[in-house]
């Protein structure tokens, strides 16, 4: 029985996990949208969402070294840069904290939480693995 044990463990040891949750945080924030298994985006949603609540209360404070502290934790809990591609086919590398601080956050600021959304899409043809997409909500008008 797993009766009070919190997160999962994905069949992973626990630096395998860390890594992956880093790199997940990091695609969310520079694609916006991440296409995976239920149980990675269900381990995904708290993590970014607590990322972006860091960055939004640095820029809230309106302080340089709020600002500083704030990415370096974030640092910490995601990864910097990733690849992405464009339309036309080029990739180009994004740095995944500049865009947290410069674009994600600032589009959240009067949004009390619930950054995330997580979409059903059914099972993998392989493997028939639940698939989910989870996506950053798009601003209200």
């Amino acid at each position: 029985m797993r009766h009070k044990v919190h997160g999962r463990r994905l069949g992973r040891d626990m630096a395998h996990r860390k890594a992956l949750r880093r790199n997940m945080i990091a695609d969310l924030i520079a694609h916006e949208r991440l296409i995976t298994t239920e149980a990675k985006a269900r381990m995904l949603r708290p993590a970014a969402e607590r990322v972006i609540t860091v960055a939004k209360r640095a820029l809230a404070k309106d302080d340089d070294m709020a600002t500083v502290h704030a990415r370096r934790i974030a640092g910490t809990k995601m990864a910097r840069t990733r690849v992405v591609e464009n339309e036309d086919g080029a990739r180009s590398e994004v740095d995944a904290i500049k865009k947290l601080f410069d674009d994600v956050a600032p589009r959240f600021m009067d949004r009390p939480g619930g950054y995330t959304r997580i979409i059903k899409m059914g099972r993998r043809p392989g493997d028939a693995a639940k698939m989910a997409m989870i996506m950053l909500v798009e601003e209200e008008a």
